[in-house]
């Protein structure tokens, strides 16, 4: 299984020394979130300048509130990030369900799901390089092909391409409608729930795959909170995931289900293992880069 690593948000400054580290390391993906109304970096943006400092991890939005942005402009600055990083983007999307983030942004709130099945279909078409409409052409780059493996740990080699255009999409979410996108435009499923309810959540997207016709099966990545280090380091994660989760009224459970030590990562990798999950993001809160060499020791 894969093992990525979620930025942290509370200092954009720190970044670029997380990706250096986790690009020399035994990592496949960096994942940032995304917020509005909150202070944390503009997920787009920050992947692009991590992008021009490394080599080999995917970058990846976890996930990326699309109903917030403006579909053409989204779709060109997707394309654009993809392209210069060399096919990396995976671009995480999900509908998000903060008001204010919709007020903020212009948007509705009521109809953002069917806003972003919207965007995902006009996405899709300008990727592939058709006109915008009848009276409006295409709007470029070129986002170039996917990427289907990423260069080995501390490796140079060349990956390998699939003819698809554009990034690889994940949807994350938890209700039906959410899952049922999975299948419905060909996209993994980004399962940030902890593995005693991941099974239901994870078959439902794999459900949708074999309803929609698509082969094989959907790519599941999973997603959980840790943080690797003295008490200060945890507490310090701590502090953040509450505030951040303050809105949901589960705020502590949360906090509550953040791993904490080596055994507790070894345990999540060993459960969504025998989930089927192909990649594991360990999502970090508190700032502390020397998390990445301690949580490369763990796993790599």
């Amino acid at each position: 299984m894969r093992i990525g690593l979620g930025l942290p948000i509370a200092d954009p400054t720190i970044l670029p020394e997380w990706a250096r580290r986790a690009d020399a390391g035994p990592f496949s993906t960096l994942g940032l979130l995304d917020r509005l109304v909150y202070d944390n970096p503009e997920p787009l943006i920050t992947l692009a300048a991590l992008a021009g400092i490394t080599t080999r991890v995917n970058l990846q939005t976890e996930v990326l509130l699309a109903p917030l942005r403006d579909t053409a402009l989204l779709a060109k600055q997707a394309a654009t990030l993809h392209r210069l990083s060399g096919g990396r983007l995976i671009l995480g999307v999900g509908v998000g369900g903060r008001a204010d983030d919709h007020e903020a942004s212009g948007t509705e709130l009521r109809t953002r799901g069917r806003r972003l099945d919207e965007q995902l279909g006009l996405m899709r078409k300008l990727w592939a390089g058709a006109p915008y409409s009848d009276t409006c052409g295409p709007i470029g780059p070129s986002p170039g092909e996917r990427r289907s493996t990423i260069a080995p740990y501390g490796g140079t080699s060349s990956p390998r391409h699939t003819p698809d255009l554009g990034p690889e999409l994940l949807f994350g979410g938890f209700q039906p409608a959410a899952l049922e996108r999975v299948g419905r435009w060909g996209g993994g499923f980004l399962c940030a729930a902890p593995p005693s309810w991941a099974e239901g959540l994870i078959e439902t997207a794999r459900r949708s795959w074999r309803e929609h016709g698509r082969p094989g099966a959907p790519r599941v990545v999973a997603q959980m909170n840790a943080a690797i280090g003295p008490d200060s380091v945890v507490a310090q994660a701590a502090s953040a995931m509450r505030a951040y989760y303050e809105f949901s009224g589960r705020a502590d459970s949360m906090v509550d289900a953040m791993i904490t030590s080596a055994a507790g990562i070894r345990s999540a990798i060993a459960q969504f293992a025998d989930l089927g999950a192909d990649e594991l993001i360990l999502y970090c809160y508190g700032t502390d880069p020397g998390q990445v060499d301690r949580i490369a020791d763990i796993v790599g």
